[in-house]
């Protein structure tokens, strides 16, 4: 149980990812093979759907920021809802030679990001990024328990060079939840904060959300 407990951190680093890991359907797309920890869409459940739809104004927005680089407008400011199923957990962090022993989890962040830093990582040669303290809140459903609820923030700091991501630390903060699972976080967010071990992890999905992603919608955002 112990071993399996390590694996709670990757809720964090899953709900980072998760603009990054949506794909907007197309409906000239065959349907597509179940590879990975991916959903097909088809196979999406409606409240799914609902989330994946709401990702995507969040993911937009971001997207015209870094390309379009225009001063003038709104910060970033939106809500992240992500559910995922325990299939697709399991997956995950089989990587790191663990189990997942919960069920189904949903995490909920505010992603607030000033419109200056966005654009001074895409154009500036160096450039360190603090970005403002989120709020994460999190519930993990359990077998034989009633749902965890997991609150945390965490204040990310990311260093580019010329517009890459180099460099990224969360930052852990504050941790609510019972305290068993309480003790597993603290552990290991404790190890992050020190070694900075999910640094690889952060940089290349914000890298590959500014390149590759980002095109995916650029129909969205480009010129707007």
């Amino acid at each position: 149980m112990r071993q399996a407990l390590k694996s709670v951190p990757i809720i964090t680093a899953l709900l980072l990812a998760s603009l990054a890991a949506d794909r907007p359907a197309s409906a000239q797309e065959k349907k597509p093979e179940r590879t990975g920890t991916s959903i097909p869409v088809e196979e999406l459940t409606p409240e799914e759907l609902q989330e994946r739809e709401a990702r995507k104004a969040c993911k937009v927005a971001i997207c015209s920021i870094f390309h379009n680089r225009k001063a003038e407008g709104p910060d970033v400011a939106c809500s992240i809802l992500k559910t995922w199923r325990k299939e697709q957990l399991d997956k995950m962090v089989a990587k790191a030679k663990v189990s997942w022993p919960w069920g189904r989890v949903s995490c909920v962040a505010d992603v607030k990001l000033k419109r200056a830093d966005l654009i001074k990582a895409m154009t500036e040669p160096k450039f360190e990024a603090t970005f403002a303290k989120h709020d994460v809140k999190c519930e993990v459903e359990r077998d034989k328990e009633a749902k965890a609820d997991i609150n945390f923030d965490l204040t990310p700091k990311v260093a580019f060079e010329a517009g890459k991501a180099v460099k990224a630390q969360l930052n852990w903060g504050k941790i609510e939840a019972p305290a068993l699972v309480k003790s597993a976080m603290w552990t290991a967010t404790a190890s992050d904060n020190t070694f900075n071990i999910l640094q690889s992890t952060i940089v290349e999905d914000i890298n590959d959300f500014v390149g590759n992603k980002c095109m995916e919608v650029q129909d969205d955002w480009k010129g707007r």
